[in-house]
Parts: structure tokens; C-alpha cells; sequence
């Protein structure tokens, strides 16, 4: 039995070495998970905790192991964005922040224009934090703005004011940071056209390059939806209407709609966040973090404790782990590039998939006929923003199609 166990062990790793070779030359993106808040939001269901400031140097331990034992497999591999996540990955303070990043250049080969994105509450960046991590490699903010108006942050527990905002975004210029994202939330409870709209043309003001402006969500287990009824909450209709006057107002400033909540000025898209939607490959290390990478789809527990037990002892750290047959690759293309303006192509469906593409063709031309979908050039096709916001519906419909014109298939019809 021993002697079985470390013949598949040796498989195991041929198999990995094997694919590392076939990979390299080939782009990776990489997720940092930070899981430390100072408090937790009243909508956010992310992995994060608040009051474990003791456990942040044992967590960075975790985190240069994990990274160290992981870097063989992405061996040759060119990784083009890095994404510090959480959380409030500022919380962790510079020092850490700047030897992580180091830890990852270290192991992994990181192109010379590399994306490094760091998440930031406003209350939690100061000059010297975003000078050292600037220094260090950091070439992209994404600041947990949320609103302008200081009674809607603190209805959901946010733990800043506007004005703490605008420090940060001040601050940020400062320390170099020529590549600024700013979240919006559009339905906070409490909130009216008038505040949003408000909240929006603050935002510009501050001249952002990248924009990301969510709907508020109600997710299980969280604050907001325990106590739902102490909160006045904009109805679908309403939601509607931000959302689409939105649109029209950051079209006009200059930022061109990449997918159904991302709007950016031109060039400065998130790559990183790109990749998810076009089904590139990432590695993501920390608990809860996701990964698609070598042909399987895997996640860490959602556990800070069992991670760094596991890291520390060897015990199992992985919560599902999954190789991705090619019907469900085909699905989450539709799925994913349906919340994109660059779309889903026809040919290329067709080609990567080897399936008709013309039913789906013939729903989308009936969307069209609504002003839900358009056809790009070729056989390229879109969702309007009148789409996006009917999104879940319509892609139901196309996968419905893919279904009926898979059985057809199997069946020679």
C-alpha cells in the first residue's frame, strides 16, 4: 500500500512537471486573499474577519509558504496581473505588504508591466503605507469609496466618512498612483435618485481612471438580510434607473462600459478582473481564494484558522477542487462573456466548443429585436445595458438552447 501511495504521489508530480512545460510562456494571474477587516459591513458575505489583528504575522507566514510550494507549478509561466484582495489588505500594514510582494517576485516571473492591484478602505491608507507599497511594485488602487453621502455608509457599517474619501484618493495621487478605481454602490438603504446621482458626480469629480458601480445584493447570512426589515431598500425599478442613468452619465465623462458593473477610461481596464470573465487561468492562495489553473477549478476553506493549521501541520487546506469538463467550459462562456461588451463569438463558439451556434443566434436576433442584445462585427455579439440588467434571464434561455442543441447532436439530428 505504502509503495502504491508513492508511485501516485510520483505520478502526481510527473503529470504536474509535464504540464508545467506544455504551459510555459503562457500568462497566469495571481489572487492574494487578506481575510482582515476592522469591522464587517452589513451587506458583505466575502471572507473576512474583523478583531484578528494577533493573527497577521503568523498569516503572512502562511501566505510565503503557500506561495513558495506552489511556484513550481506555474514554472515558465508569465504573470501579467496581481490582485491583493480581501478584506482590507491595507490593514496588514507596510512592512508585510511590501515583503509579500516581494515573496511573489521572488517565485514567480512577473512581466515588466505587470498589474498590481491593491484593495484600501479610505480610513486605512496613509501616505507612508501607499509610498512603501508603491515603491514595492503596486501600480493600481481600488478604493471601497461606496458612497458620498456620510448616512448611507453608515447605515451599512462602513467605516469611513466621504471625507475620508477624498483624503485617500488625495493621498493616493501623492504616493504616485497613476491607476485609481473607486466602488459605488447604487441601492444602499436610504438611498434616492438624488443621492445617487450625487454620489456619482462625486465620484468623477475625483477624476478616478476605473469605475466599478454595483447593485446592492442581499446575501444569506449577513447583517442586511437578518435584519432587513430595519432598512428601506430601493425597489428593482428604482435599481433599474440608477443603473441606467449611470450608464448614460459615465459614457458622457468617458468611460466606456466593459462589463455590466466595470466602466473605465481608455487602456485602463482591470486586467485582471478580465481574466475571470474571458476564463483565463489565475491562481488565487488564502482561505476562501479561488483558483483556475492546470485544468482544475479549486478553493480554500473559508476558515483562517484550518489554513494556517494546514499550512502549518500539513493538514488538508483545500475546500473543492474539481477538473472542468468542456460542456461546462461552454456554458460559462456564454455565462461570463455575456457580462462583457466584448460578448460571446459566434465562430469562435463554434470552433473552441464544436457546436451550432445558430440557435443561440436565433434568440439573440430576437433580444436584438427588443434592444437587449446587438451583433458586433462577424458573429459577435452583445447585451445592451438594458440587457445587462435582464442578463440572468436571457442567459438561462441561451443555455436552455445549448442543452436542446446538445441532445440534438448526440442524436444526429
Amino acid at each position: 500500500m505504502r509503495w502504491t501511495l508513492l508511485q501516485q504521489q510520483r505520478e502526481r508530480e510527473r503529470l504536474q512537471r509535464d504540464y508545467a512545460r506544455s504551459q510555459r510562456g503562457k500568462s497566469l494571474g495571481i489572487y492574494l486573499h487578506v481575510p482582515f477587516c476592522r469591522s464587517k459591513c452589513a451587506y458583505c458575505d466575502f471572507y473576512s474577519l474583523p478583531h484578528r489583528e494577533g493573527d497577521m504575522d503568523r498569516y503572512l507566514a502562511a501566505l510565503t509558504q503557500h506561495l513558495r510550494e506552489t511556484a513550481p507549478q506555474a514554472a515558465g509561466r508569465r504573470v501579467d496581473t496581481v490582485y491583493i484582495g480581501g478584506g482590507t489588505p491595507t490593514l496588514l500594514g507596510e512592512r508585510r505588504l511590501t515583503d509579500l510582494l516581494k515573496t511573489v517576485k521572488r517565485y514567480y516571473s512577473l512581466e515588466r508591466d505587470c498589474e498590481i492591484t491593491l484593495e484600501a478602505n479610505p480610513e486605512s491608507v496613509t501616505l507612508p503605507l501607499l509610498r512603501a507599497v508603491r515603491r514595492a511594485g503596486v501600480n493600481r488602487l481600488s478604493l471601497g469609496l461606496q458612497s458620498a453621502n456620510d448616512n448611507e455608509l453608515g447605515a451599512v457599517g462602513r467605516p469611513h466618512t466621504f471625507a475620508q474619501g477624498e483624503e485617500a484618493v488625495r493621498l493616493a495621487r501623492r504616493a504616485g498612483i497613476r491607476n485609481l478605481s473607486l466602488d459605488l454602490i447604487y441601492g444602499l438603504p436610504e438611498q434616492t435618485m438624488a443621492s445617487w446621482q450625487h454620489s456619482v458626480e462625486e465620484a468623477l469629480r475625483l477624476n478616478p481612471e476605473h469605475l466599478s458601480c454595483y447593485g446592492l445584493q442581499v446575501e444569506e447570512g449577513t447583517y442586511l438580510c437578518d435584519h432587513l426589515d430595519d432598512y428601506h431598500i430601493a425597489d428593482d425599478d428604482l435599481q433599474a434607473d440608477m443603473y441606467l442613468w449611470m450608464v448614460d452619465r459615465l459614457a458622457a465623462a468617458g468611460y466606456e462600459q466593459y462589463e455590466i458593473s466595470n466602466f473605465a477610461r481608455s487602456g485602463r481596464a482591470s486586467r485582471h478582473n478580465l481574466r475571470y470573465w474571458r476564463l483565463e487561468e489565475y491562481v488565487g492562495f488564502g482561505p476562501g481564494a479561488h483558483s483556475d489553473f492546470g485544468g482544475r477549478r479549486y478553493s480554500f476553506v473559508r476558515d483562517l484558522d484550518r489554513y494556517l493549521s494546514g499550512m502549518e501541520d500539513g493538514g488538508p487546506i483545500v475546500d473543492e477542487d474539481q477538473v472542468i469538463p468542456q460542456e461546462e467550459r461552454r456554458s460559462e462562456y456564454i455565462m461570463l462573456g455575456l457580462r462583457t461588451a466584448e460578448g460571446i463569438d459566434g465562430d469562435f463558439y463554434s470552433r473552441r466548443y464544436h457546436m451550432n451556434f445558430k440557435p443561440l443566434e436565433q434568440l439573440l436576433e430576437g433580444y436584438a429585436a427588443r434592444g437587449l442584445a446587438r451583433r458586433l462585427e462577424g458573429d459577435r455579439w452583445r447585451l445592451t445595458p438594458e440587457g445587462f440588467l435582464l442578463s440572468n434571464g436571457i442567459i438561462i434561455d441561451l443555455l436552455e438552447a445549448q442543452e436542446h442543441n446538445t441532445v440534438d447532436s448526440l442524436l444526429g439530428r
